[in-house]
């Protein structure tokens, strides 16, 4: 591989990781308290709400059934009117954050199900409110599966983020398909590949790590 296609692939390996760390956040700063309210607004929750359980359901399932790749067709308008341009890494984290949010969303509220409803009823019997039971039981008792629904939906991420780079938005999948594929540089398509599995591998490798010593049941 030449000088300049190696000083492309590291610049492409840098736009794919900024692209990932950054909509990841944002799904996780959002999702986070979807899952939250889907939970404690449902049948029986600290906060039961059936009616606006059911449309935030559905909001969530709507956004989640759209494919990927016609969601960043669809968001060009809003993507340009918030970054001012539709195309490159900053313009990709725009469709790649509302995708991840209600996927990760979902994936919190699997997690949060998943504490120990007495645990919830003995908060509640201590005088504790809802925003105790949310901060002291609900979030810290389903950290592990939380934080490895995140590095799912991480890894999630950087195969979406090589989807973007078919629209021009920069990265590792812009790489792939300019020079990889429309020029038959085979050399480049096995580097960007090879990059991308690392990059799993490494999310997946940190996220295990942390599940690990998150989870009082090991």
């Amino acid at each position: 591989m030449s000088p300049v296609m190696l000083e492309l692939l590291v610049r492409s390996t840098w736009e794919t990781i900024l692209m990932t760390a950054a909509s990841g956040l944002i799904s996780l700063v959002a999702g986070l308290p979807l899952g939250l309210a889907m939970v404690a607004t449902d049948r029986g929750g600290i906060a039961e709400n059936l009616w606006f359980n059911r449309i935030l359901g559905a909001v969530i399932n709507g956004f989640r059934s759209v494919p990927f790749i016609i969601l960043l067709v669809a968001l060009i308008p809003l993507t340009r009117l918030i970054v001012g341009t539709s195309i490159g890494t900053w313009a990709a984290i725009v469709p790649l954050s509302i995708a991840a949010t209600p996927y990760y969303a979902r994936i919190a509220e699997v997690s949060l199900r998943e504490v120990d409803h007495g645990l919830v009823e003995a908060a509640r019997a201590m005088g504790g409110n809802r925003w105790t039971i949310i901060r002291e039981v609900l979030v810290p008792e389903a950290l592990p599966g939380l934080v490895a629904g995140f590095t799912v939906t991480l890894i999630t991420l950087v195969g979406a983020s090589a989807m973007a780079g078919a629209i021009g938005a920069g990265g590792l999948g812009d790489l792939a398909i300019r020079y990889g594929y429309q020029r038959f540089e085979t050399v480049v398509m096995v580097a960007v590949v090879a990059v991308l599995i690392v990059l799993v591998c490494l999310i997946q490798y940190a996220g295990d790590r942390l599940v690990a010593r998150l989870d009082h049941r090991a």
